[in-house]
């Protein structure tokens, strides 16, 4: 008898998916998390609610025996949209537990399909992660508020947040993931946090761009067009350094 253990696409979730195989004693090659229905034959499924203490306990676990960095990494690998990003990541857990790396080598070990799969699954969203970095756009509002608007395909939002939190602590500002309908809010030397609602989108919708905001960002565009030499125009390598998928983020792309 093989068990499908279905729970929800979060962290705490998956994690608290993979604390229930082993308190249940159904750690087996066979055993199998699932992020949406499967219809596999012979086989038991079991619905995970989310269980924050249990996840917490499966995060510590992680930490004690990978060391912070591969804990990371597979945080990582799991804010990616991959459907089998779950059992990858429970399989690249149990291999770590059986196998006991030294801390901060866990991806060493790529000779394993599903270490191999989770390595790759974790670079892909922190390489997502950086070029949102790198992109995002800052624009005033009418308010004072700094707002940037993003689309990762992957689920960073708390990579992005932490990072301008520590560039930025003395400025309002806010982050929306339009794909996920997520805020990321600053307030002025605060703890940032994470937000959902139609009513917060709306309220941010409502605020137009300052007069100085929309002054600034004429200039900007008028100063990335001066600085272009037709003669060295290159399309492709442009897009090569600068994928079309971020520009309608973009102030400079903007045609205002």
């Amino acid at each position: 008898m093989s068990y499908v253990y279905q729970c929800e696409d979060t962290l705490e979730g998956i994690f608290t998916a993979i604390y229930r195989i082993y308190e249940d004693k159904h750690h087996a090659p066979e055993t199998r998390i699932c992020l949406e229905e499967e219809n596999l034959l012979f086989s038991e499924y079991v619905t995970v609610e989310t269980d924050v203490e249990r996840a917490v306990k499966v995060m510590r676990t992680c930490k004690e025996k990978f060391g912070e960095q591969d804990y990371y990494g597979l945080c990582m690998a799991l804010a990616t949209t991959d459907m089998e990003k779950a059992q990858a990541v429970y399989k690249t857990i149990a291999y770590g537990l059986e196998k006991k790396p030294y801390k901060g080598h866990l991806f060493d070990h790529l000779t394993d399909d599903y270490v191999l799969k989770t390595f790759k699954l974790s670079s892909t969203a922190n390489r997502d992660a950086h070029h949102w970095i790198e992109f995002l756009r800052f624009r005033e509002l009418e308010n004072g508020i700094l707002y940037a608007v993003v689309s990762p395909k992957s689920h960073v939002m708390n990579n992005l947040m932490e990072h301008f939190a520590d560039r930025f602590p003395s400025e309002n500002f806010a982050i929306f993931d339009e794909k996920r309908k997520l805020f990321g809010i600053h307030p002025y030397r605060s703890q940032w946090f994470l937000a959902t609602g139609e009513e917060l989108e709306d309220r941010f919708l409502e605020v137009p761009y300052s007069d100085a905001e929309e002054k600034y960002a004429e200039l900007f565009r008028h100063f990335c067009k001066s600085i272009t030499i037709k003669e060295r125009e290159n399309p492709k390598l442009q897009r090569n350094m600068l994928p079309l998928y971020f520009r309608e983020y973009m102030t400079e792309w903007d045609k205002g």
